[in-house]
């Protein structure tokens, strides 16, 4: 496919670039997602990269075919965090000099991954709260000292070295049946659907984006780019306020479909992925995976996931699990007015609770009048399906209660 300003993508030429710097990941068959799905399942391991993403292979291709002119005045770019550690090492691998931003709230794993690889070729300064309000500041910052913006994803060398990832699979399974890939700006999407359609056109292309963040799914039902409002930047490395207007257009020719996955169903899936196959994948990582569940006609085809990233920072893991037993239905929160008498809450403990029900947060909230005591209560249970019957033992006991997770409202403020 032609770009429209009709420069043609060049696999080949960035294959060859990167090839020295830019680590062959594997694709690996997995047995237990192949017999869920009643399917040959490969994840293409990305997170296995040199930098735990495939964003290497964009960021190198393009800073490797600078002038020696731009080389000398340096890099710039704007990234929630894997795309600055493709372009840190790539500074450090080309002895460039580069200013990385990153948005305030970027996990702190990945900005100290971005200073490991870049080392004292690089320079982090963290703006803004999200990716957008980052790129604006790193953009003012490139004109101002006349360096070279490395984008994340709207950039033909970066959507070609994207691509290299489509090129890989396709070398190692020219059989497939389809591709399912996470998508933030669209820069891999891009490059491996490109690469995939001009070689097997049959190939099923499905775009996979977090519910919080739908870019690309807006943009495709409206025909061009939009700007989001408002954004959930749980997902970190596919939360894009706006996609890019090249992207858009490779995406909108090329995918065959676009899902948006619920943050509680990633969060799942990273522990599953932990708990069963000892992959460590961060939140966009898990897109694709996640989406198994949503493809119909998987059945007794052959299909790719890409394991986009591995970059998740330990302290998260707390919070991706209470998203898991939120989404699961396996954990409820509530305000619980307790009768103020003796034995009250002996009676909520012996008698509602059932027997494998478990208390994980209790705290007072305040005291309102003489006959009840209000509390927030956050209760795990062990199957979905004993929410019902808790819930009918509260009322039988005559506790009064507000389901908070019914309550979004009430719940991002108590809980």
């Amino acid at each position: 496919m032609d770009t429209e300003q009709g420069v043609e993508l060049d696999f080949t030429a960035a294959t060859a670039r990167i090839k020295d710097t830019v680590k062959r990941t594997p694709l690996e068959y997995n047995a237990a997602l192949s017999e869920k799905y009643n399917a040959k399942i490969y994840l293409k391991r990305e997170d296995l990269q040199v930098v735990r993403s495939y964003k290497l292979r964009g960021a190198f291709n393009m800073i490797s075919t600078l002038s020696e002119t731009q080389r000398q005045q340096g890099v710039v770019c704007a990234s929630a965090g894997n795309h600055a550690q493709g372009v840190a090492y790539s500074c450090k691998k080309l002895n460039i000099r580069g200013v990385i931003f990153m948005p305030e709230i970027t996990p702190k794993q990945k900005v100290k991954q971005t200073e490991m690889f870049g080392g004292s070729n690089i320079e982090i300064i963290l703006v803004g709260d999200t990716f957008d309000d980052c790129m604006k500041e790193a953009l003012i910052y490139t004109t101002a000292h006349q360096m070279t913006f490395v984008p994340p994803f709207d950039n033909i060398k970066i959507i070609e070295g994207q691509g290299t990832v489509g090129v890989e699979i396709y070398e190692d399974l020219p059989d497939l049946d389809m591709v399912v890939m996470p998508i933030g700006g669209g820069g891999l999407a891009s490059g491996v659907g490109s690469y995939l359609k001009s070689i097997k056109p049959d190939v099923k292309l499905i775009g996979v984006e977090p519910e919080g963040a739908p870019s690309m799914d807006n943009a495709m039902k409206n025909g061009s780019p939009v700007t989001l409002d408002y954004i959930d930047r749980f997902v970190d490395g596919a939360a894009v306020k706006r996609v890019g207007a090249l992207t858009f257009e490779y995406c909108n020719e090329l995918l065959d479909q676009m899902l948006l996955i619920p943050e509680g169903k990633i969060c799942s899936t990273i522990l599953k992925l932990y708990n069963e196959d000892a992959i460590v994948v961060e939140p966009a990582g898990a897109l694709a995976v996640a989406a198994l569940d949503q493809i119909k006609g998987i059945e007794g085809q052959t299909v790719v996931c890409i394991v986009s990233g591995g970059n998740n920072d330990i302290e998260r893991m707390q919070e991706i699990k209470e998203k898991s037993l939120l989404f699961e239905g396996l954990k409820h929160y509530f305000i619980v007015r307790f009768p103020q008498r003796p034995g009250a809450l002996k009676l909520f403990v012996n008698n509602v609770l059932g027997p494998y029900d478990d208390i994980t947060r209790f705290e007072f909230i305040k005291k309102t009048n003489r006959e009840n005591g209000p509390a927030l209560v956050g209760i795990e249970l062990k199957e979905a399906s004993d929410y019902e019957s808790l819930v009918v033992r509260m009322k039988e006991f005559k506790f009064d209660i507000i389901e908070l997770n019914n309550d979004q409202t009430l719940f991002e403020y108590l809980v």
